[in-house]
């Protein structure tokens, strides 16, 4: 089974549910924070996928961070960063038995595919 880490709000996120739904899937939704997430999933997500593709720089929630939270981002301030605001996590993050996938284009999806 596929777990899904995301949280609920998300686009992307009910996109992807829709889409396991429809390709016969079996999956599980947690919401980053309402279910939230351990430490070490965390670390393990950041060393599967690296800090870097992990920590979302696009969303509202980066934008509003001050200046002094942005400068001199490395691994263990991303990872800081993403424990207290856990909409600072790109979304959505899959957890299957074959590794960690981040995000929901075609390449998540055929990975997805071949994982179930």
């Amino acid at each position: 089974m596929i777990t899904i880490y995301g949280l609920k709000n998300c686009d992307t996120c009910r996109k992807a549910l829709t889409w396991l739904t429809a390709e016969g899937i079996a999956h599980e939704f947690k919401d980053l924070r309402a279910d939230g997430f351990s430490d070490e999933q965390l670390r393990t997500w950041i060393n599967e996928v690296g800090w870097e593709t992990l920590l979302n720089r696009r969303g509202t929630t980066w934008r509003k961070l001050p200046e002094t939270d942005k400068d001199g981002v490395d691994e263990a301030k991303a990872a800081a960063l993403m424990r207290g605001q856990p909409a600072l996590i790109k979304r959505p993050v899959f957890e299957t038995g074959s590794g960690i996938f981040v995000s929901f284009q075609a390449d998540e999806m055929e990975a997805l595919k071949a994982a179930s």
